[in-house]
């Protein structure tokens, strides 16, 4: 039997998800408090022995205009990966809260790795469908990404492990006099401008600054600003890494478009790196590349730039949909896509020339 998490179960809650293998940041309350125009549940199961054994996070939110909700479990569920009956019990839980809200559609993107099979005939025999496409950055979370095991590793092994050029990448940075500070709420406005001006380059539409600056209020010690100084101390690069649990997953960087040659962005992953190394974790991730490896793909370069540094390239089973109102889902989906492409086209002429 399921039950939903409340104010006086929510740190047992907590502490299971930071423990769980599978726990996410993404399924912390910590994460929901971000996203303050969705609501957030927790749903939980308990073993035998009265204690957390599967959890599942989900956000729900109205879709402007047709009075249905999207509910969306961001890397959930927390739970064995061959636990079926768990996994039934936090979908009953789902479904009431999808009754709840008048949702159209569950989603879910678990931290799987699409070669396990079972786990993807498991989702399917529920009635989940896979959501087509993701190669290139088109879902809510990215399927392809690099994951870089340091667990019981020393800094010099990871370090030998990375290209030799990446090695030496790192070291010149630090020769010509670029140093990484970890920085407060002061710096989230130069952050900001390093990140419209990586969007305007690289093609994305970038967060506001009270978002970032909110990231850091909401998750407390587990965000790190980390800011790239050049000798005459202004920032030229930056990024923002969160830590939960057993991982920490590089989430946001941004770089100007001076100054590339003093190599900032490889000394500020290999200092995420490090705390990662430093808080005993077993995976440091590098989050999104795209899926399409040839050369001639424009975002070759970011799937270069993080292989280089010895992790395994992993792909998630994907976005997965319980489907429950199909004229609704079909009608969403198809608007939201012509609406993103809309939204980043006019995004980029607005930002071009800043």
């Amino acid at each position: 039997m399921y039950e939903l998490i409340n104010e006086k179960t929510l740190p047992e809650y907590e502490a299971f998800v930071q423990s769980h293998p599978k726990g996410n940041f993404a399924q912390s309350y910590l994460w929901g408090k971000q996203k303050p125009m969705w609501q957030w549940d927790a749903i939980a199961v308990r073993g035998e022995d009265g204690t957390i054994k599967g959890s599942l996070a989900v956000m729900t939110r109205k879709v402007p205009g047709i009075g249905r909700t999207l509910m969306y479990g961001c890397r959930g569920p927390v739970c064995g990966l061959d636990d079926r009956e768990t996994f039934s019990q936090l979908l009953d839980g789902a479904k009431a809260l999808a009754k709840k809200y008048k949702s159209y559609v569950i989603k879910i993107d678990p931290d799987v790795p699409s070669s396990n099979t079972a786990f993807s005939s498991m989702l399917q025999s529920f009635g989940f469908r896979s959501k087509e496409g993701g190669k290139n950055f088109e879902a809510i979370q990215p399927r392809y990404v690099f994951r870089l095991n340091v667990e019981g590793k020393t800094e010099e092994e990871l370090l030998a492990n990375f290209h030799q050029k990446w090695r030496y990448n790192i070291r010149l940075a630090e020769r010509k006099g670029v140093t990484v500070r970890i920085c407060g709420k002061e710096m989230v406005p130069a952050f900001s401008e390093l990140m419209l001006t990586t969007g305007v380059r690289d093609g994305f539409v970038t967060r506001k600054p009270e978002y970032f600056a909110a990231m850091l209020d909401n998750l407390g010690e587990h965000a790190r600003l980390y800011m790239a100084f050049d000798p005459n101390d202004t920032p030229i690069a930056g990024t923002l890494a969160i830590h939960y649990g057993d991982k920490v997953w590089y989430l946001y960087g941004a770089s100007s478009n001076e100054h590339r040659n003093l190599m900032p962005n490889y000394l500020l992953q290999w200092r995420m790196i490090q705390w990662a190394v430093e808080t005993n974790c077993r995976i440091y991730d590098f989050r999104g590349v795209s899926g399409d490896v040839s050369e001639d793909n424009p975002l070759y370069g970011l799937f270069r730039f993080k292989q280089g540094f010895g992790g395994d390239f992993t792909e998630f089973v994907g976005e997965m949909d319980l489907v429950l109102s199909p004229a609704v889902y079909w009608a969403v989906e198809h608007g939201t896509s012509v609406f993103k492409e809309l939204r980043k086209q006019v995004y980029l002429i607005r930002n071009r020339g800043k």
